[in-house]
């Protein structure tokens, strides 16, 4: 197998990235530099380092994106409760990214990279969640203006967000942060009350026509999207492994 093949393989980083780490001078074989990058290894018997880090061969990365129903608790137990891996049926063990609550539909993630789990799920990383929402009573320009600007709910003011009108009970609005039950309590905030909560989108990935209680696998597209800025981090943040 090709390096940057093994590296990327591994979950370490992409493809490029990993030429870029080769071409460097970041990565050894055996204990001997390797900066070429047609260079070739056996995934079962050589030893690869980046920058002092052994790199191992890792399950393969799995991505999915489900259309989460009403009812369902995202989380892989929750006794009492249906949960959302019910839905799934495949061998490997993989995690949902961030929260929907139960009584919420739309656009989840599940994955087994630990990398992209964190930097999905952390808001320092600003990626855009795009929500459907319908309320109980008409919506006033004000009380939208409002949940742009940000409003006070327990934890803090809310960061600001794109908010746009659909009609005189529903709107759309795209946050980059993920507090708990974040949007039904800010449009309690505003006196008027959630009664459906759809996401459509998480970073570049859409819902699209996804019924209901179905999943798909995300396409290579997709998955080249989320490599493109970088590999792998660390439980705190830090960056260790791509651009």
């Amino acid at each position: 197998m090709r390096l940057q093949k093994f590296l990327s393989s591994a979950g370490f980083c992409s493809r490029r990235h990993g030429e870029e780490h080769i071409t460097h001078g970041h990565v050894r074989v055996n204990g001997k530099l390797v900066t070429e990058l047609g260079a070739k290894i056996d995934p079962d018997k050589d030893r690869v380092e980046v920058g002092g880090k052994r790199i191992t061969a890792s399950d393969p990365l799995i991505y999915i994106a489900m259309n989460k129903p009403a009812g369902y608790v995202t989380s892989c137990s929750h006794p009492g409760d249906k949960v959302v891996m019910e839905l799934i049926d495949i061998p490997a063990r993989i995690y949902p990214v961030g929260r929907l609550d139960k009584d919420s539909t739309g656009l989840l993630l599940l994955t087994n990279d630990g990398g992209l789990h964190h930097r999905l799920s952390h808001p320092s990383f600003d990626h855009e969640k795009e929500y459907e929402v319908a309320v109980a009573d008409a919506i006033s320009d004000t009380a939208l203006h409002r949940m742009a600007k940000g409003v006070i709910i327990k934890g803090g003011r809310t960061r600001p967000a794109h908010v746009r009108r659909l009609s005189p009970k529903r709107f759309r609005i795209v946050l980059k942060e993920g507090k708990n039950r974040q949007i039904r309590r800010m449009v309690r905030k505003v006196g008027n009350r959630v009664i459906r909560l759809k996401r459509t989108r998480v970073a570049h990935i859409r819902l699209g026509r996804l019924v209901e209680g179905a999943w798909r696998h995300l396409t290579e597209k997709e998955r080249r999207a989320f490599s493109a800025t970088g590999c792998n981090y660390d439980k705190k943040g830090k960056h260790i492994g791509g651009g």
